[in-house]
């Protein structure tokens, strides 16, 4: 039988996950059944003192790397522990276990051979947040390519991991990369042994073309000596070929025609920062990663509202409208039909007739509209429809006394009032019961005062579900919320702040901007004063 590699006292050894030139990564599992990864470096260290040079530039690097979950980020792996192995003397790092695919898994059967261009634009925005937060640290991770991005199945995001080249010497990873590195994703500097923030941002260009063209730049046929040259070569002399081209060949078959044409409209922007990325000189790509995350973020946001307020979404409004005149219309005819001579046609009048534009004032009062329109419809011609709808509530009510809607009123009241008094749990309790009946107000609160007082990943999933349920039903604070935690995610600091601090949350900042935008024309001030500091956080002044 063979002997069963040792790794450290309390740590047991579940098996190989991957092998490589620069080390071994296992699974390991701890006592308390907690579940880690284990980077095992290839070069043993005979003493732990300061004669042995190998030990002190393990150290060394280990104290960088401790700078890197000071503060936490949602797409960088946690780093737990480090040391030396008992059995060999290797050094190791012991990470948080991310559970999911990596990015090369993706890109193969049964997925499609090229991201979407959402997805594309998700993971451009964390890896480079990731890469962001560790040179803001002055680390380097020293090995970024597609199969060290994990997209964590649990919260969502996509995962920076493998930081094992990072607390190698120089030396060292010169070695290793000779030997066995990732070739297709190194930079032209990086065979000459250099490693720069540079190189870094080089790399996730490569990731990036990768995505939405279904393959590296310069591709490696094979391991042999002769195919990685020709790589190398290619890194350091050539043009990286067409991106949209390879696209359009790589277009899954399935997809649909307009899928298809939507899906090749590739933002220039984003084409452009990609071949900056690949420039041969480093002093022409973006610095490091705070510079390529601002300008991923700056673009992002301008997209987003430009996809949500152009001419598109206008025009949808204008269509939106003429239903609404013609609603109106039919309406009218009721009344003067003798239909519910209750009906105030001077509500009715409300109701904005067509126009060739519309400014946010406009937008406003047509949202408004909707809302009164959609109210007086409920209770006068679907009055029967909500009685069954809300049969349950209706028995509950009655043997109070109330109606059913003062029934929620007077339960909504008392949560209310409980949160104001500190006794969270019984208002919590309450708002539970009023969002299993999807009252917008109620699954709002539960699924904040959640976020706010729970760490359980379990609980802090149902309370996201519980406030996008609410945001879809139109309720502004929920949009609000959500929108934060979207576009903050990456802003540890923030988060604390307003004290969301047990739960991670999903990194996207133009589906964040949206709901912040759209909850600011719906009079939400808050959400206002949210979206103009996202602005001033990342746009030009």
């Amino acid at each position: 039988m063979a002997k069963v590699f040792t790794i450290t006292e309390g740590v047991e050894n579940m098996g190989a996950l991957k092998t490589g030139g620069q080390g071994s990564v296992y699974k390991g599992k701890r006592i308390g059944e907690i579940i880690t990864a284990i980077k095992i470096l290839p070069t043993p260290i005979y003493s732990e003192s300061g004669d042995d040079k190998n030990f002190l530039s393990f150290q060394n690097e280990v104290q960088k790397l401790k700078k890197v979950n000071e503060d936490a980020n949602p797409n960088v792996v946690t780093i737990l522990n480090s040391g030396i192995t008992d059995s060999g003397n290797f050094p190791y790092i012991e990470m948080e276990y991310i559970e999911g695919p990596d990015l090369a898994d993706l890109l193969k059967p049964p997925h499609d051979l090229i991201f979407t261009i959402q997805e594309s634009l998700k993971v451009a925005e964390q890896l480079s947040n990731a890469l962001a937060h560790c040179h803001r640290v002055e680390v380097r991770h020293g090995d970024i390519k597609s199969n060290n991005v994990k997209f964590n199945i649990h919260s969502g995001n996509y995962i920076l991991l493998d930081f094992g080249l990072s607390v190698m010497s120089d030396e060292q990873r010169r070695t290793s990369l000779r030997q066995a590195g990732a070739i297709e994703f190194m930079a032209p500097e990086q065979h000459d042994g250099q490693l720069l923030f540079q190189s870094e941002v080089y790399s996730v260009g490569v990731i990036l073309f990768e995505l939405l063209s279904g393959t590296v730049p310069f591709s490696l046929k094979d391991n042999g000596e002769s195919a990685r040259n020709t790589v190398m070569v290619g890194h350091l002399e050539d043009a990286p070929p067409n991106l949209l081209s390879l696209r359009q060949q790589n277009l899954p078959a399935w997809w649909s025609k307009e899928k298809k044409e939507h899906e090749m409209q590739v933002p220039e922007w984003l084409l452009g920062m990609i071949y900056k990325c690949l420039e041969k000189k480093p002093g022409d790509r973006f610095a490091n990663g705070m510079e390529l995350h601002e300008h991923i973020v700056r673009n992002s946001i301008l997209a987003a509202g430009n996809i949500e307020w152009g001419a598109g979404r206008i025009a949808k409004l204008e269509q939106e409208n003429e239903n609404l005149r013609i609603e109106k219309e039919t309406l009218l005819q009721k009344l003067n039909s003798g239909a519910n001579e209750s009906l105030p046609a001077a509500i009715l009048n409300t109701v904005p007739l067509k126009t060739k534009w519309l400014s946010a004032k406009n937008i406003l009062i047509i949202l408004l509209s909707v809302a009164v329109i959609g109210f007086i419809i409920e209770r006068v011609f679907l009055n029967n429809d909500n009685v069954q709808q809300k049969n349950s509530a209706s028995v509950t009510a009655a043997l109070n006394g109330y109606t059913p809607d003062e029934e929620e009123a007077v339960q909504l009241k008392k949560a209310g009032n409980f949160l104001i008094t500190g006794r969270v749990e019984e208002a919590r309790s309450i708002y539970k019961a009023l969002a299993l009946r999807e009252i917008p107000e109620a699954m709002y609160e539960f699924g904040n005062l959640t976020l706010l007082n729970e760490t359980d990943k379990n609980n802090c999933i149902v309370a996201v579900k519980y406030l996008q349920r609410a945001a879809g039903k139109g309720y502004a604070p929920a949009k609000r919320t959500l929108g934060f935690l979207y576009a903050f995610a990456g802003d540890t600091t923030a988060l604390k702040q307003k004290g969301y601090q047990g739960c991670s949350f999903i990194y996207d900042i133009p589906r964040g901007s949206k709901l912040l935008m759209e909850a600011t024309l719906q009079g939400d001030t808050a959400a206002g004063i949210l979206l103009e500091e996202l602005n001033l956080k990342y746009m030009d002044k």
